[in-house]
């Protein structure tokens, strides 16, 4: 079967399929279970597939285009003003292929398993990073309670975890036993960040793209590695401003063209 154009969208059992031909007609409309997906596109002839850009997607791409398929994806808010009333699983996949037609749609590389393998590393990293900034906090809370304080930042909490483990005075030692366990859980959740950040640091002084990006002031492996596993392709994007997500802080254009006065900062772009 031959098929120019495919809209497909996800679920977590139940894909549906929806087709067109050079025309714009539709030619095919079908559900298929997660098992039938890859049979279905191996018997077809080299198309388009397009998708949304979720999270869950990678694994997929990369079995279509091992298949002989062009994988496109899309930021799923472009989608949405193409979905019709009555929103259904059907409809999306035809809304995908709606906007896939559109010139000047944007679309996003399929993220390499290397790529998805950093960024585990980086929202593991960005998870214990929390904990310990919590633990940390929990601590400061409750030995301030006490009378006991110190001051901001890295050295400051060292002098409360070397007072705590001296054993201050007027700290019962109920109390002292109990923020010990504060204590440490913070040193085991920060040898944990260090840990994935030596990880992290060695992954991105072994690629090319990261090397080149640490050549930049001020740009170290963390920031490195997350830019290129984030955008494995940045020839995808007309600027810079265009590589940033959608809940990032970003000016909107809110004047006729000759003005040069901008609105406000927008959370949603």
């Amino acid at each position: 079967m031959s098929i120019p154009m495919i809209g497909l969208d996800l679920a977590k059992t139940i894909f549906h399929v929806h087709g067109i031909d050079a025309s714009g007609t539709v030619v095919l409309r079908r559900s298929l279970r997660r098992g039938q997906v890859e049979r279905f596109f191996a018997a077809l002839s080299p198309c388009v597939v397009e998708m949304e850009g979720v999270w869950r997607i990678a694994p997929l791409g990369r079995l279509l285009q091992r298949l002989g398929h062009a994988v496109r994806m899309m930021p799923a808010h472009y989608v949405k003003p193409s979905v019709k009333r009555n929103k259904t699983d059907g409809r999306d996949a035809e809304a995908i292929c709606e906007a896939a037609s559109r010139p000047t749609m944007r679309f996003v590389a399929i993220k390499s398993e290397d790529a998805q393998t950093v960024l585990a590393l980086h929202r593991n990293r960005a998870l214990l990073v929390r904990q310990r900034t919590m633990t940390a906090n929990a601590m400061r809370a409750g030995l301030a309670e006490f009378g006991i304080v110190a001051a901001q930042g890295k050295a400051g909490l060292d002098a409360l975890l070397k007072e705590l483990a001296a054993g201050p005075q007027g700290l019962p030692e109920a109390a002292r036993a109990a923020l010990s366990l504060l204590a440490v859980q913070w040193e085991t959740v920060d040898a944990l960040v260090r840990k994935l950040e030596a990880q992290i640091a060695r992954l991105a002084r072994a690629d090319a793209a990261a090397r080149r990006l640490m050549e930049i002031p001020g740009v170290g492996p963390i920031t490195a590695s997350m830019v290129v596993a984030k955008v494995p392709d940045a020839g995808l994007f007309d600027s810079a401003p265009a590589t940033s997500p959608p809940g990032s802080a970003s000016r909107r254009a809110r004047t006729a063209p000759a003005q040069a006065a901008l609105g406000r900062h927008l959370q949603a772009g």
